[in-house]
This record gives C-alpha cells, structure tokens and sequence, in this order.
C-alpha cells in the first residue's frame, strides 16, 4: 500500500486524483493539504503542509506555483519524495527542484499521461529514420478556449523529443506570418489552436515525398493526468534521492 499525501487535494486535479485513489486497492490518500474550503474528505486537510503530521510514502503535488517552496521544505525534512505536477514554475524555483532532488527523490514532466510519454520514447526511438530519409515535422496541439499559453508544454516536451532524437539540428517556428519564403528543412513548426472544450490534443506529423506519418494523442479526460500521477507516487516509493520523470515510470 502507497500512502499519499495530496497537495491540492481540493482543486479539480486533487478531487480527480482522491476518486482514482479510491478505486485502486494498491493506494491510499492519508492527508489532504488545501488552503480552500467547502468540500468534504474522507482524509484528513491541513490548510498549510506544515501542520501535516501524517506519515505517508509520497507527496502529489497538484496545487500552485506559490506553494511549491514550502512543499519542498517539508519533503526535505520529512524525507518523502514528491510528484511535482504544477506548472508555471520560476527558473528560481526549478533550480531549488534541482537541488531538492539530491536529498529526496522527485519527479516531475511536462505531462503525466503514460500515453503521452509513450507517444515520448517512441519519437526519440524512430523519428530519427524519418527525419533522415528528408521529412518534414509540425506539431500541431489543440486545447480549451481558457488555456492561456501556447504552445503547451507537451507540444514542446514533443518537440524536444524529436529534436534530441536528431542531434539537436532543428530550431522551432511558431508562427510564419511574418516570413514569405518557403520552408526550411532544418525546422519543426508548432501550432496552437484554442477553442470549446478540447482537454488535449497533439498530432506529430512527419510530412514526406507522397506520404506522411501522422504520430497523435487525444486526451478526453484530464483523469489521464491523475492516472499518470497516482503511478508516479507508486513507483517513488522507497527510491533513492534523486530527479525523475515519467520516462522512468513507464520503462
């Protein structure tokens, strides 16, 4: 049994997440940290971390960037690994994540879907003998209407993939409108589009000579992100101090 802690436990991601866990015998959320009121528990909520004095195997973070200081002081002290799953962290604060990391194990990615890192390791493992036989790559990502940046951080968790894949040749094109020229190879356009209700949708399209290879994910529920979260904490408990991502949970 993995016992949780789950920081954020009354936002969208904490309630999704306290329902999966209720639903997996392997798990068991034992505390809950939320500022917020108005929803009830079957686990005991801390307004701040620092009152938590319940034991617990892991930490999922789903809260915000404001709260991930303090969260990391706790699992120092406490020694107890981390799933860092909030977005919109300072440079400042990714270097203190770095440096948590030698005392405790963390793990943090871009996205939580096991099938979006899947879709991850299969693009560094071929996109090389595509990208060699002189295909060109877009990325192109769709999301909600209220999703503020662009592009998602998946698209360029993709990117990124492809581009170590292939000695790091290609710079990324976000936008043409200001060019009128024709494309150039050593390039990888990303694309954002912005509307209704989409919770995640990202096509890798490797665009050749009379064919093209279309690698994609649909996320139709962000319960796929607490999914991916809950197998985080499993596969942190008892493991040593250091930086982990879902790469090594899926392997």
């Amino acid at each position: 049994m993995v016992r949780i802690i789950m920081h954020g436990c009354n936002g969208r991601m904490g309630q999704t997440i306290s329902r999966l866990a209720k639903e997996d015998n392997d798990v068991e959320i034992v505390a809950g940290i939320d500022p917020f009121e108005g929803i009830v528990n079957e686990y005991p909520v801390f307004k701040n971390i620092k009152e938590c004095d319940v034991e617990a195997d892991a930490v999922i973070d789903f809260a915000s960037a404001q709260a991930v200081d303090g969260l990391l002081d706790y699992c120092i002290e406490k020694k107890v690994p981390v799933c860092l799953c909030t977005t919109g962290l300072s440079a400042q604060q990714l270097q203190r994540v770095e440096e948590a990391s030698k005392s405790i194990a963390v793990l943090k990615s871009a996205n939580m879907s096991v099938g979006v890192n899947l879709l991850i390791k299969i693009l560094k493992d071929n996109a090389k003998v595509l990208s060699d036989a002189g295909f060109d790559i877009e990325i192109v990502e769709k999301h909600h209407k209220m999703k503020k940046d662009a592009p998602s951080g998946t698209a360029l968790a993709l990117a990124d993939s492809v581009n170590a894949s292939c000695d790091n040749r290609f710079s990324y094109v976000y936008d043409r409108s200001p060019r009128s020229e024709a494309r150039r190879s050593d390039e990888i356009g990303i694309s954002a589009v912005r509307g209704g209700t989409i919770v995640g949708d990202h096509d890798v399209i490797f665009a050749g000579e009379d064919e093209v290879v279309t690698f994609s994910h649909t996320a139709y529920s962000r319960a796929i992100f607490g999914k991916g979260a809950i197998a985080a904490a499993k596969f942190l408990k008892g493991k040593e101090n250091g930086y982990y991502d879902m790469q090594d949970v899926i392997k």
